[in-house]
């Protein structure tokens, strides 16, 4: 029998008739030494042996970290996300990692996560009862169902775990990037596509309704904003003054306020294309100077209690408004209007007002910030009953 060549690998049976193969290879560290793979049967380990001989001769290098998924979900967070993205998304993805990743897979050894082990996870995170999970109806004084013998089935949306599983595909990414894998299994991985309803929006006799119902509020230019210029909740709260030039009626929307850690914090807008330069229109320029006379009055009144932080929207005090603490203008004015919807959905509102206005998308899509004209489009922009019914009576003239 011919002597096996260097590097060829060798296969021999263990104690518990199980397979091993040693083969050289180069690993992510840039060293040769020889590596292990196991198998039930001596065809499985020869397939393992060969695979990493292909990408030997491809210049892959083989991972030589025994890494848990743990240890790196750790790492990740810590060195890549936390540096290079806003705080409010590294809290996020901290959650879905501490919540859901580590508690599921977290033992498991990044080199050898499969893809039917991500698939099996998902499938029961997707169908687990979230009350069950956290004992919820445990803590309650009186349990009302899970701890009580009926199951609430309070699953997780479909948004949620599409969520959960990008976190674990982004971190199973920089992993092949920094060469500790060779693929991403999360990637081979498919999950149903949650659907994203279209947002409600007002018609003009609602959002003209709104504008004059909310007149007399502290909050009335907030509200103008929202309707008119498409703004985020957080970009109306974190806007301050000197971004703000009523002389020449523009706006600059820069910043955001959001609650990280426990704390209310100015942070970076939601995307690249959150940062705009937009021009006010007479109804915006009036609501704000009648704002600022306001604030002016309520500086006054305060005296030395005022906390100057240069905010247009604030407490009476002068410090950060809350963002739950909205809801306590919004939520009145919506039951006083009679309308059933989210302080968002006044943003959708102005997309789809603009739109039935003629507007074209790419312009709208510059006003409100969107990164892609397809969320413009997709998500937000919806035609009314009476705008296709004039569009499809003007083709009906036309035909006839």
């Amino acid at each position: 029998m011919a002597k096996r060549a260097n590097g060829d690998g060798s296969i021999s049976q263990r104690k518990n008739g199980t397979y091993e193969g040693r083969v050289y290879v180069t690993t992510t560290s840039g060293i040769r030494k020889r590596v292990s793979v196991y198998g039930k049967t001596r065809d499985d380990v020869r397939e393992k042996i060969t695979r990493l001989q292909d990408q030997e001769n491809q210049g892959i290098p083989t991972p030589d970290t025994n890494m848990k998924l743990d240890e790196y979900m750790t790492y990740w967070l810590a060195r890549v996300v936390k540096v290079n993205r806003r705080p409010k998304t590294y809290q996020g993805y901290e959650s879905v990692v501490r919540v859901h990743i580590v508690p599921g897979l977290g033992r498991k050894k990044i080199r050898t996560l499969r893809a039917a082990e991500v698939r099996t996870w998902l499938a029961r995170v997707t169908s687990e009862c979230q009350c069950c999970k956290h004992g919820w109806d445990e803590e309650r004084p009186e349990p009302e169902c899970c701890a009580a013998g009926e199951c609430c089935q309070t699953l997780l949306s479909r948004r949620m775990v599409q969520s959960i599983h990008a976190v674990l595909r982004n971190a199973l990414q920089n992993a092949v990037r920094e060469e500790l894998i060779v693929r991403n299994v999360a990637q081979l991985v498919q999950i149903p596509t949650p659907s994203y309803d279209t947002g409600k929006g007002l018609s003009v006799t609602e959002a003209r309704l709104l504008l004059r119902e909310s007149a007399d509020d502290r909050l009335h230019a907030l509200y103008v904003l929202a309707l008119v210029l498409g703004m985020r909740r957080g970009e109306l709260l974190g806007l301050r003054w000197d971004a703000v030039d009523l002389d020449r009626e523009t706006l600059i929307v820069e910043r955001a306020l959001q609650r990280v850690n426990g704390e209310l914090t100015l942070v970076a807008p939601k995307t690249k294309t959150s940062f705009r330069t937009i021009p006010l229109p007479p109804v915006v320029v009036k609501a704000l100077t009648e704002h600022r006379e306001r604030q002016a009055q309520e500086r006054a009144a305060a005296g030395m209690e005022w906390k100057e932080r240069g905010l247009v929207f604030t407490s009476r005090i002068g410090t950060p408004l809350e963002p739950d603490n909205l809801r306590r203008s919004w939520h009145p004015l919506r039951k006083r209007l009679g309308l059933e919807i989210r302080f968002h959905d006044l943003r959708h509102s102005a997309v789809s007002l603009l739109l039935d206005l003629g507007v074209p998308p790419h312009i709208v899509r510059q006003i409100v910030g969107h990164s892609d004209i397809g969320v413009t489009m997709k998500v937000y922009a919806h035609a009314s009953l009476d705008e296709q019914r004039k569009a499809l009576r003007k083709l009906g003239d036309t035909l006839s």
